[in-house]
């Protein structure tokens, strides 16, 4: 799209949290990052000097004598709810009376929208539609992220970075977390300022053509490697599929474990398994002789 429309979609009601969130997002990303990285000299400069570690603060900003050990809810923290609550209301109010809902008219089948689009918090999912079958972009990879993010805590079980910022203590998370994050949103702007008539790629400062026609077409693996057979396509399709999830649980704990911190805790996690006593039991029984273990099955 050229400058011009652009700016009309810019504009549009619809897509007025996009545009906040184009400007709030690398802002509080780099507040956020930045206090991580104080954070990280800090622990650096801890390790490096035991002597300095018995005597300095742990924090980027420390307590310092005469301030109050304790402080009430009120009004400290209320009031900066309620100020925050009053802002909030009153941005809300201007946007409802300056902006018109993004209702349109009622349908016409002689008339369609083209290009027809997703609001904008759904436009992620249409764009992956592009690149994927529709039941493989709609259901699976939707039902993957919802268990994966289920899943994670389980998965990289650090305790630390809690309650402070930090990147090299928690490695692991920020990256999935971020890189997922930021793919989501990349397709969320790609599908608003990028697709246009027949969602076909324009650049920006590039005219939608409505006249203009490319074929575009996906491609599946057994059609670019010549494959016409169906139980040799299904066959290639479980080899590949089975070889993306054991690299990706390969990669994943390479990551988990990659550092020695980490490394330490899980060890100590799986000794602390083994040390329950069910787990400790079961052990010795199955490590035990054939007596032993029939006095195990008898118990």
């Amino acid at each position: 799209m050229d400058w011009g429309q652009i700016w009309k979609v810019v504009s549009l009601p619809d897509n007025v949290p996009i545009t906040a969130i184009a400007v709030l997002v690398p802002f509080y990303a780099w507040y956020a990052l930045r206090q991580a990285r104080a954070t990280d000299r800090l622990i650096a400069q801890l390790d490096a000097s035991p002597e300095l570690a018995k005597t300095h603060h742990r924090k980027i900003f420390p307590f310092r004598p005469g301030w109050a050990r304790e402080v009430p809810v009120w009004p400290y923290l209320l009031r900066i709810e309620f100020l925050a609550t009053i802002i909030v209301s009153l941005i809300l109010m201007v946007w409802s009376i300056t902006l018109n809902a993004p209702l349109e008219e009622p349908a016409n089948p002689n008339h369609t929208m083209n290009p027809s689009k997703a609001p904008w918090y759904f436009v992620g999912l249409q764009e992956m539609l592009v690149y994927f079958d529709p039941w493989f972009a709609g259901v699976v990879l939707p039902s993957l992220i919802v268990v994966g993010l289920m899943v994670f805590p389980y998965v990289d079980t650090n305790p630390l970075g809690v309650g402070y910022y930090t990147i090299k203590q928690r490695t692991v998370a920020l990256a999935s977390f971020g890189v997922g994050f930021f793919i989501w949103l990349a397709l969320i702007f790609i599908g608003t300022f990028v697709r246009g008539p027949g969602w076909m790629w324009f650049w920006p400062g590039q005219t939608w053509d409505h006249a203009q026609v490319i074929y575009e077409v996906n491609r599946n693996l057994p059609e670019v490697l010549g494959i016409s057979n169906p139980f040799i396509q299904a066959i290639l399709g479980l080899f590949v599929i089975g070889a993306f999830y054991a690299a990706a649980g390969w990669v994943i704990h390479k990551a988990v474990t990659r550092s020695s911190l980490n490394k330490k805790i899980l060890e100590d996690q799986h000794g602390a398994i083994r040390d329950l006593p069910g787990v400790r039991d079961h052990h010795t029984c199955g490590t035990a002789g054939q007596d032993a273990t029939q006095a195990c099955i008898s118990n």
